[in-house]
């Protein structure tokens, strides 16, 4: 299977992070997972990353909760499309989510950026489909 350098988990659960993170490492999706707990925090890593600070290496995946408190994955998506393009070229984005309601998918079509939803947490077969999609 192939993998990535850096993965960016963006939820504001930790029970759900910590199935991610352990099943992301267990298959060597990326040699770097990083979680983040809301939108905020999500932002704030990423202005960091894109602008080649250090210890803040550029996401190659970002998986990004729709209900989140603090702010959640549709005002993180709205922030995050001020980001210049160049700076998001080679980053691929997915939506997690444990309820997707038909108002939220059709909300996501909004978003170009956010390739696909995936119901969290994730499986296994989800993360083969994602690595031979998109990497």
């Amino acid at each position: 299977m192939k993998s990535v350098k850096t993965i960016l988990l963006i939820d504001d659960d930790d029970t759900t992070n910590y199935l991610n993170q352990r099943l992301l490492s267990r298959m060597e999706a990326a040699s770097d997972i990083r979680v983040v707990t809301n939108g905020e925090e999500a932002l704030d890593y990423l202005n960091r990353a894109f602008n080649g600070e250090e210890n803040y290496p550029k996401p190659d995946l970002i998986f990004v909760d729709i209900k989140m408190s603090v702010m959640d994955g549709f005002e993180f998506l709205d922030e995050y499309q001020r980001f210049e393009e160049d700076k998001k070229l080679r980053t691929v984005m997915l939506m997690l989510t444990s309820s997707a309601s038909f108002y939220d998918l059709e909300r996501l079509k909004k978003y170009p950026e956010v390739r696909k939803h995936y119901s969290k947490p994730l499986a296994e077969a989800d993360v083969r489909e994602i690595m031979e999609t998109y990497f």
